[in-house]
């Protein structure tokens, strides 16, 4: 039985988390009261015990059954006593991919495990297949009750840290693309997963590349069915994408302590915030960004209310014109200044940084132009783009990276 109400009020509830939150965590230091210091396993399993982990879901599966502002006064509750660990319904996409598209089973083994620790990585991408996910050429051969998988992922995010990852491979290569791929949760602490740093222009190492040679993965980890892993995939991207769409790519600075957005103090402090034209495009932008934020919303309720995925493109897409958009305003307050870089020039520094991230958000979860066709075909219902492979045995298309994995 649950200690909250899912009946509560948002405002009864926020004050219930948050004596909850007085009697087991420390905000001061950081970390749960009674403790080991730094023991943030412990406190990742107290959260996901009282069902604050995930609570949209229901009791069954490890939540509380509540409602969307329910959940926003549940992680405004834990932001305001700087504690982790709620919102993990929105934010971890292995565990919400599982919730949404495996079978009883694996999420009963799989969701407490994942929500109490373990980072879980995308690995999607291959160097042949990037715009075109369904063209992967990672195989996935049964051996018994696992399957022996052997090829070469790229641009994935924090897979040296991650445990899991969601692995797009193919198991059936004598039928169409899209019909002859499985999805599998892939245990990446094994023999056989090599990762290698990218470096980025941003100066980090957050993206590697991954080879994977007769790595092993049970059967009983495939989300969704054999064969048929890109319709559990698009759970899986649909989300990735909403998640993009409301700026989880974006450095966390926050807002100044007048309250006004990193951009609106920066105006500020060039003396430009009385300049018509730049009040003009700080409008715009903030416009832009209440705008997602609102479409956000309308993708979710057309989402719980009838399945549809497609939305999130919008968001995604709208979150990339975001991104560029105001790292060139910044670009041009700073004027000259916005040539310089280090630590003795903060905000240039900024600036040039987020310009250069922002193409993560132009190229992760699928490109910007793979957004606009999605957009097109399946939002505004445009004729779909030739396919010239369509229908043809996968084993028949013909790619540069056929000769590489004996096709």
């Amino acid at each position: 039985m649950s200690d909250f109400d899912h009946t509560a009020s948002p405002e009864a509830l926020s004050a219930a988390v948050l004596g909850w939150l007085d009697l087991y965590w420390d905000t001061q230091h950081r970390g749960p009261l009674g403790e080991p210091e730094g023991n943030q396993q412990l406190w990742r399993q107290k959260v996901f015990d009282a069902g604050l982990a995930v609570p949209s879901w229901p009791e069954e599966w490890f939540g509380l059954g509540m409602k969307p502002a329910q959940c926003k006064a549940i992680e405004k509750a834990f932001a305001e006593r700087k504690a982790p660990g709620a919102g993990l319904d929105r934010y971890h996409l292995g565990a919400i991919t599982v919730f949404k598209a495996a079978s009883d089973a694996l999420k009963r083994e799989m969701l407490p495990k994942l929500l109490t620790g373990p980072i879980c990585c995308l690995l999607y991408s291959e160097p042949n297949a990037g715009s075109d996910l369904a063209g992967i050429r990672t195989r996935a051969e049964r051996d018994g009750e696992r399957f022996i998988i052997n090829g070469q992922k790229v641009w994935t995010s924090n897979a040296a840290e991650a445990e899991y990852g969601m692995l797009l491979a193919r198991t059936d290569w004598d039928v169409p693309k899209h019909r002859g791929i499985t999805f599998f949760l892939f245990p990446m602490k094994q023999q056989g997963v090599e990762i290698r740093p990218i470096n980025q222009i941003t100066g980090e190492s957050e993206f590697n590349e991954i080879f994977i040679e007769n790595a092993v993965v049970p059967e009983r980890f495939m989300i969704g069915k054999l064969n048929e892993g890109w319709a559990s995939f698009q759970t899986a991207i649909a989300y990735e994408r909403l998640i993009m769409g409301q700026g989880i790519t974006e450095r966390r600075r926050g807002a100044s302590a007048k309250g006004r957005s990193p951009l609106l103090e920066l105006a500020a402090k060039t003396h430009r915030l009385q300049d018509p034209v730049i009040r003009q495009r700080l409008a715009q932008a903030l416009a832009y960004r209440e705008v997602n934020r609102l479409n956000n919303e309308r993708a979710k309720r057309d989402m719980m209310t009838n399945g549809s995925l497609s939305l999130m493109s919008l968001s995604k897409l709208a979150m990339s014109r975001i991104q560029h958009g105001e790292a060139a305003i910044a670009t041009d307050l700073l004027g000259p200044a916005s040539l310089l870089d280090g630590p003795d020039n903060a905000d240039p520094a900024n600036t040039n940084f987020d310009a250069a991230k922002a193409y993560m958000n132009s190229i992760g979860g699928g490109t910007d132009q793979i957004q606009r066709n999605i957009i097109a075909e399946k939002v505004l219902g445009l004729p779909k783009e030739y396919e010239p492979d369509k229908g043809t045995s996968f084993r028949e298309v013909k790619s540069d990276a056929g000769s590489r994995n004996g096709e």
